[in-house]
């Protein structure tokens, strides 16, 4: 009852913030301008951010280099099944959003990759018509509704997050999420708990194995590791609200996974 209590006033706020956020798009922009979002708690994120480079290099990195060993097909058959199953998130947030033609197109591509594709390892769908579209999450609908990003926080093993992102990842454990819905709160015969976690932490392994060079090229030519990372996070989150193409800095146009090489 409070799931479904806290989902509809979590939809409710964002459709109603829409417009409000359509009237008044230059204090959108500069609500979600990276230096207006304050490091509320710079002590903590950066002993946070220690911490997960601790992590990083005792785990996440050893484990990742040992993935790009796999042979490029499992790897790219791997991600494409990662990203079909984003799907069931980024589909109810262009819905959110207003955006009902990606909905429609990403619904197709996660039936077509599901069945055809073989449980996502095979992007069938491009090949059919279906374009893949950028994903979308709970916070990039609260953003797009005019909520403002709050102070910036770094998450233990998560990584970089502002509140609205936390406050939209919680949605997810809120029923937000289908496939967490079906793993872990409804134990199935088919699937269970272990598989949620399992996905996200494979998809962590699959991010940080594509940017091994680029992170430790910025990590290199940074004067401040921890400003660098908040930097590109915060941008790169402004883009997305606004479904924007351009480039910034080390970061290519199409998402925060995959950093180029400089």
């Amino acid at each position: 009852m409070i799931r479904k209590f806290a989902i509809i006033v979590i939809t409710t706020l964002a459709l109603t913030m829409n417009s409000y956020a359509g009237s008044d798009g230059e204090l959108l922009l500069k609500k979600n301008d990276p230096s207006n979002v304050k490091d509320c708690f710079e002590g903590l994120n950066r002993a946070t951010f220690a911490f997960n480079q601790s992590l990083d290099g005792l785990l996440f990195e050893p484990v990742a280099r040992a993935y790009r060993v796999l042979p490029s097909p499992v790897r790219t058959g791997f991600s494409n099944s990662l990203s079909n199953l984003s799907n069931l998130v980024t589909i109810p947030n262009n819905i959110l959003q207003g955006d009902f033609k990606s909905a429609g197109v990403n619904s197709g591509r996660f039936v077509v990759n599901t069945t055809v594709g073989i449980l996502g390892l095979f992007d069938v769908a491009e090949n059919i018509g279906f374009s893949k579209n950028e994903k979308e999450d709970y916070g990039q609908s609260l953003g797009a509704a005019g909520v403002g990003p709050g102070c910036y926080l770094v998450l233990p093993v998560l990584g970089p997050s502002t509140v609205r992102d936390t406050a939209g990842s919680i949605v997810n454990l809120l029923g937000g999420d289908p496939w967490y819905n079906v793993s872990v709160k409804n134990d199935t015969r088919y699937f269970n708990e272990s598989d949620y976690y399992i996905s996200r932490g494979a998809a962590g392994i699959d991010f940080r194995a594509k940017n091994i060079e680029a992170f430790d090229n910025l990590e290199e030519n940074a004067i401040d590791f921890y400003a660098s990372v908040k930097s590109l996070y915060l941008q790169d989150r402004k883009q997305k609200i606004f479904n924007s193409k351009g480039v910034i800095n080390a970061m290519d146009d199409s998402d925060w996974e995959e950093i180029e090489n400089k």
